[in-house]
Order: structure tokens, then sequence, then C-alpha cells
């Protein structure tokens, strides 16, 4: 799946990896040696919560862009995610958490669409 940034059209990610299962979630992107550029793993609430979509960065050897988009796929808010840090959560509530490269968070801003194709 692609992710695009609904105000501009720009293609922001060209490899996202959906992640709605417990063990997909609970493993995140654990235990990788690194993670490309253009490459995202989305992990998906039920429903929205702010502790449901926290995040831990145990077992991480790089720091990861972590934002947080609502059920309409807005974001609600980002952060650098430090590895060893043991945990993050959104300043609101959140169904998905989108879990990629750094950069990213330069090219979103809170409020801001994103869509998910495939």
């Amino acid at each position: 799946m692609r992710l695009l940034h609904r105000p501009s059209g720009a293609v922001l990610l060209t490899r996202v990896r959906w992640c709605d299962s417990f063990l997909c979630r609970l493993r995140g992107l654990m235990f990788r040696p690194e993670l490309g550029e253009g490459e995202g793993l989305l992990l998906v609430e039920r429903r929205e919560s702010r502790v449901g979509a926290s995040i831990h960065m145990f077992f991480m050897s790089f720091p990861i862009a972590a934002i947080w988009l609502d059920a309409r796929f807005r974001v609600v808010d980002t952060c650098l995610a430090e590895p060893w840090r043991p945990f993050y959560a959104p300043r609101a509530s959140a169904q998905y958490t989108l879990e990629t490269f750094p950069e990213l968070l330069t090219k979103i801003s809170i409020g801001d669409e994103l869509v998910l194709e495939k």
C-alpha cells in the first residue's frame, strides 16, 4: 500500500504494511536492523484511544517517526521515538500509529489528512 498526503497529493510512503493482529502490533519494528526510506508499518487498533495507540521502543536499534492518526486518517500527533524508551503516547486519541523513517516528520503536520491506497 502507498500513503499519500491529501492536501498536496504527494506520495509519502511507497510500502506500508497493515498491522492489525495483536502479535504484529506487539512486535512492531523490534529486532529489525533498519527501515528503508519509503517504508512504514501501520499499527491498527479497533477504536481510537490514547493508551491503546501508545508504543514502546524496547529492542529498537534506530529512531523512528511515530505518527498517530484518528479514524479519519487525520494526524493527531507526531514524535521522534528514540531507541530503548519505555513509552510514547499521542496527545489525542488515535486509531492508527504509523512507524516509519524520521525524515517523514518534516513532510507532515498535525491536522493533515493522509490517504492509504492499494
